[in-house]
């Protein structure tokens, strides 16, 4: 036999609930939003004894604040990604990195077999994975090669950089 609380029963607990979400919460809508939705899912549950309603409702109110400050943390990480982004750049900025990256592409020359073989093969868009599995060698090893590769750019970049600065 299946038996259903009345809203009146499960209503007394509102301004309970009320104090306890609005220590946790600050703004006062979200700690409203809090306890009606605490409100709802004990009215949505089958069988729940009188006795444990409130019970019931303090743990449903307590996780709704917690998941309520990990969708602030969600949104918060998410902005701070999408301030990452950069400003659209200046046309002249995209030539000059094109230009770079054709430079930086000409300097693979002074690079040694493997690294060089792994540099070339990954600025035509094939993975290490991929060119350890084109020349049967393992992961680790492409993916050394690739590190020393863009180690020893990195430092004809650098060179470079300080002659010109000179």
């Amino acid at each position: 036999m299946r038996r259903e609380l009345s809203w009146d029963v499960i209503a007394s607990h509102r301004e309970r609930l009320m104090r306890l979400v609005r220590r946790r919460l600050p703004n006062v809508q979200d700690a409203e939003d809090c306890v009606q939705e605490a409100m709802l899912r004990a009215a949505a549950y089958d069988d729940l004894d009188r006795e444990r309603v409130g019970p019931f409702l303090t743990s449903v109110a307590l996780r709704l604040c917690v998941d309520h400050y990990r969708e602030l943390e969600r949104s918060r990480r998410l902005l701070r990604r999408a301030a990452d982004v950069r400003a659209p750049e200046m046309p002249d900025e995209g030539v000059c990195d094109k230009d770079f990256g054709r430079w930086l592409l000409r300097q693979v020359h002074l690079l040694r077999g493997r690294e060089r073989q792994v540099v070339l093969a990954r600025a035509h868009g094939i993975s290490t994975l991929e060119f350890a599995r084109m020349h049967q060698i393992s992961v680790k090893a492409a993916e050394g090669a690739f590190t020393r590769g863009r180690a020893r750019l990195r430092l004809v970049c650098a060179k470079s950089l300080d002659g010109v600065a000179a």
